[in-house]
């Protein structure tokens, strides 16, 4: 079976390709537009590719009960909290166009079907989802008429809902990944379950498989992409020594965005491979491996025996260690001087 697959413009990703670092800007920017720009100027220096965004529209995304909903991270009420973070159309479009200036690839999260017609419009080359909407099955049918690459976050869904949202996705004939995702920011490292990457790979062989990474530093990430994870997304900052907002303490920075890019690649270098030795490892065998040696002065015509000849290094005698036992009760067809290798011609064979 192939691997599964998606492409964000020209950029392949999955387990065949390196992994993809999403930098999430979510609410960071708190509705400014020109810290936004700050941002993704400064993740483009610390090696991003893609940028996402989140298009909140909060008359079209949210009822009047929920200015009444206060997230336990926050003080303020999520409506409020979405109203003063979200960024006009106009402002958007020109982050996009930043973001493709300096070749990086924009995508964002739509929260309602009027934001996803946006985004749309916009030509966006894929639509991320987030854990909220991955049982918002309207609003996934809505975004999958598109036509274009989905990455669904899984987040506070179990196996049977996320099969719902990936049948609808799969009858529009889309390539799309899953985001094992824990909704709260931060997140503890005892409630990450990594182990639920396995999980997806089992019971959605379609779908490429990624971190949705909510925690404040680099360590589950690194482990995710070692349990094969081909994309890790994270909130970002450039400094959360000097941002103020609901979302800072779950996101990293600038210098740990450029340390998890660099050790993204060096991690996908390192798993492929079958367990056999490489041929670079041939000069410390030779130094690491034992041979068959003469513990005793070897008279011609004796027998060897575990009282005349054991293993030692190196290995680059005629008898390696694994023929020690083979070797045993030969006689010897020469003196062999002790502590030295046994050679073919010492004895009969």
């Amino acid at each position: 079976m192939k691997k599964p697959e998606i492409k964000i413009g020209s950029r392949k990703i999955g387990i065949n390709h390196p992994p993809l670092i999403i930098v999430e800007l979510g609410i960071n920017h708190n509705g400014k537009p020109n810290l936004a720009k700050k941002l993704i100027i400064s993740a483009k220096k610390a090696g991003a590719e893609v940028i996402k965004h989140q298009t909140h529209l909060p008359y079209f995304e949210m009822s009047e009960e929920a200015k009444s909903i206060v997230p336990v991270h926050t003080k303020d009420n999520i409506y409020k909290i979405i109203e003063k973070c979200s960024l006009k159309t106009k402002d958007e479009k020109k982050l996009k166009k930043l973001v493709e200036t300096n070749d990086m690839q924009f995508i964002s999260t739509p929260f309602s079907r009027e934001a996803a017609d946006i985004l749309n419009s916009m030509k966006v080359k894929a639509f991320k989802i987030g854990s909220g909407e991955c049982n918002n099955y309207p609003l996934i049918e809505h975004i999958s008429k598109f036509k274009k690459p989905i990455i669904l976050s899984t987040g506070m869904n179990d196996v049977k809902s996320i099969k719902v949202a990936t049948k609808i996705i799969e009858k529009h004939n889309i390539n799309y990944a899953l985001m094992h995702t824990t909704n709260l920011y931060p997140t503890p490292t005892n409630l990450i379950r990594l182990n639920c990457l396995n999980i997806l790979k089992k019971e959605f062989p379609r779908a490429v498989i990624g971190l949705s990474d909510h925690t404040p530093d680099n360590l589950t990430s690194f482990a995710a992409l070692a349990l094969g994870a081909s994309i890790i997304e994270k909130h970002y900052v450039d400094s959360k020594k000097i941002r103020t907002g609901p979302d800072i303490s779950a996101s990293i920075d600038q210098i740990q965005l450029k340390e998890l890019v660099e050790g993204s690649k060096k991690i996908y270098s390192a798993i492929p491979g079958s367990k056999k030795p490489v041929k670079e490892e041939k000069h410390t065998m030779k130094f690491a491996f034992a041979s068959v040696v003469s513990i005793k002065n070897i008279k011609i015509g004796t027998k060897l025996s575990k009282k005349n000849i054991w293993v030692k290094r190196p290995g680059t005698g005629d008898f390696l260690a694994k023929d020690y036992k083979k070797i045993l009760g030969k006689v010897a067809l020469k003196n062999i001087k002790i502590n030295t290798q046994i050679k073919k011609k010492h004895i009969k064979i």
